[in-house]
């Protein structure tokens, strides 16, 4: 960029960063984007707490306890576990949704058992409850936990090993460490932070082109000596500096949430510090030009602020495929990601929330991809301001 041309565009940055600190519009987008992401994980990882404690200590209603005192008195052992009277009517109990689930001991449980043959159970639940999920697990682990032990006194009995019944002994070697299975659940956090770039300047980028058309600013400052690139040029600052706000806010109240939630009651051991901070940051503050330039081209391209705004919604579409892959199909950061516009952010935020430090390459990669573009998006949109149909509408 020629001397000039980098004057220029400071002098049009400062306009529009002035603009951007008078418009409670663009102060509010960027405080609200930044805000939704941290207290969405705060209130899902607190009702989730919520339900693990629930399950930890249930109560469970069974109806005919006097057909299997055995089994009852063996459930009400179990730590957590308060064995109760079922209430008269199990099914409508669970439809009126007054328990979570029953378990219904028939009244030919104890012919069976002593038969030696399956004795049946029933457990009264409701699929579609999503909080009642967790407590049918747990009853249904412990009842098979049961039937194994009763199983393998019974080979004992018959002088048979319960070894017998066992041909494979499987052990679980688990290689990832706990800040990386943490990661895993709290994907969502780089899914914020990257959404965060795109509305930090989304409305300084669409307000500064489409904005300006339609109340005829936009020509006057066209008829000044700044060139049409130090016009983009300043605009796309603006945005960028805007989007990085944001990027930062949404990171700082995230480590913020992230140490204020109950992850020890999930099972989950997870450290963020300020290093981890400085990492997620040298991942996310590239992709702000990138979502800067981008933004700026389709407002300018747009016919009005109306179709800019139609352009901005389907856009934050683009940020949220990283995550939505990763789920389908989970990957992790490798080096031909690095060049890739918004994947290879979002492995290299994965990468730094799981307290892997990104590669150095990896980093410099993605930033240059992202400034190369961002460039040629600008040169696009100043060129887009040359043409009479785009500066007068069309």
């Amino acid at each position: 960029m020629r001397p000039g041309t980098l004057r220029g565009a400071l002098v049009v940055f400062r306009k529009e960063w002035r603009d951007a600190l008078r418009d409670r519009r663009s102060l509010v987008s960027v405080g609200l984007g930044s805000l939704v992401g941290p207290v969405l994980v705060v209130g899902m990882l607190h009702a989730v707490a919520d339900w693990q404690r629930e399950v930890e200590a249930m109560r469970l209603p069974i109806a005919g306890r006097e057909n299997a005192a055995a089994l009852v008195a063996w459930l009400d052992q179990q730590e957590g576990i308060e064995v109760v009277d079922a209430p008269s009517d199990p099914e409508r109990a669970i439809r009126d949704r007054d328990e979570d689930l029953v378990v219904v001991i028939p009244p030919d449980y104890g012919e069976q058992f002593v038969a030696s043959k399956p004795a049946k159970l029933r457990l009264l639940s409701d699929g579609a409850r999503s909080s009642a999920r967790p407590k049918v697990e747990r009853v249904r682990g412990m009842l098979a936990r049961y039937g194994a032990e009763i199983g393998g006194l019974r080979l004992i009995a018959r002088g048979v090993s319960p070894q017998v019944a066992m041909p494979l002994e499987v052990d679980d070697v688990e290689l990832s460490s706990a800040q990386e299975r943490a990661a895993s659940i709290l994907g969502f956090v780089p899914l914020f932070v990257m959404l965060a770039a795109f509305t930090g300047g989304m409305q300084i980028a669409t307000d500064a082109t489409a904005g300006e058309r339609e109340r005829g600013s936009l020509e006057a400052l066209l008829v000044t000596p700044a060139s049409r690139a130090s016009i983009a040029a300043g605009k796309w600052l603006a945005a960028t500096a805007l989007s990085a706000s944001s990027v930062v806010l949404t990171a700082l109240l995230c480590a913020v949430a992230l140490g204020a939630l109950p992850l020890a009651q999930l099972g989950m051991r997870f450290r963020f510090d300020a290093s981890d901070l400085a990492l997620l940051l040298c991942a996310a503050l590239p992709l702000c030009p990138l979502a800067a330039s981008i933004e700026l081209y389709l407002s300018t391209f747009a016919r009005s602020f109306k179709e800019a705004q139609t352009y901005m919604g389907l856009l934050l579409l683009v940020p949220m495929l990283p995550g939505v892959l990763s789920l389908v199909r989970p990957f992790s950061a490798e080096a031909w990601m690095y060049p890739l516009p918004f994947v290879g952010h979002h492995a290299l935020l994965n990468a730094a929330l799981g307290g892997q430090a990104p590669s150095i390459l990896g980093l410099l990669v993605s930033a240059a991809a992202s400034l190369v573009l961002s460039a040629l998006l600008v040169a696009q949109a100043a060129r887009l301001l040359t043409r009479e149909s785009i500066v007068f509408g069309r």
